[in-house]
């Protein structure tokens, strides 16, 4: 028998080369970078800002008002009693009266926003309100009875004006007001017994008390 020639055995490499040439076309082999590809870092969500509640605001102080030193006079709304008020450096003293046996002295603060409550004896308390600098407007609590007032800006001579001595062995205490257009309203108390007060004179406060020369002089805290 005889071998097959060397045509053949080109024939046979040649069939066997295409093969391989088809079968790397097909399995799509690719060439890799020897070079390792950076990865990139993960990317991570920023958390959501958070809402922040507002600090509550603080509470608004008492505006000032100017609180000038003066003298204040003025009737109760029921026309039954006069009250003063004289302020001095923030500090007020004030009187009710009703010109018969009734009275009370008063004493306090003026606040920044123009308010003030003033107190007496037994009790007594009178709160109002400086408005603009020319009136206070308020009440009186006195002998357990309610009064409201209002009592104007008070031009010497009008005002609040006391006396304090010791008259044949009793001690007087006598407080007047001198309302705007010169009326006046006032109480002398003698040892605790008070009766209506005669009148003063505005312009120097001399007055007469049981045959003795007394002055009065404008009251002040």
């Amino acid at each position: 028998m005889k071998r097959p020639g060397p045509l053949i055995t080109l024939l046979v490499g040649l069939l066997l080369g295409l093969f391989m040439l088809s079968l790397n076309a097909t399995t799509g082999t690719k060439t890799v970078s020897s070079t390792p590809k950076k990865e990139s870092p993960p990317v991570t969500a920023s958390p959501a800002p958070t809402k922040t509640s507002a600090s509550p605001s603080p509470s608004p102080s008492p505006s000032r008002v100017p609180v000038p030193d003066a003298s204040y006079a003025g009737r109760t709304d029921d026309d039954s009693s006069a009250v003063a008020v004289t302020v001095r450096d923030r500090k007020a003293i004030a009187y009710f009266c009703d010109g018969h046996s009734m009275e009370s002295w008063l004493k306090g603060d003026v606040k920044d926003d123009g308010s003030m409550r003033l107190t007496g004896r037994n009790g007594d308390e009178l709160n109002g309100t400086l408005q603009q600098g020319k009136r206070i407007h308020g009440s009186v609590d006195v002998g357990g009875e309610h009064y409201a007032f209002t009592a104007d800006e008070a031009k010497k001579p009008s005002g609040l004006y006391r006396a304090t001595t010791t008259v044949r062995g009793a001690r007087l205490d006598g407080g007047w007001i001198v309302l705007p257009g010169g009326k006046q309203v006032g109480i002398v108390t003698r040892d605790s017994r008070a009766s209506a007060a005669p009148a003063i004179d505005p312009e120097t406060g001399a007055v007469t008390v049981d045959g003795q020369q007394l002055t009065a002089r404008p009251a002040t805290p």
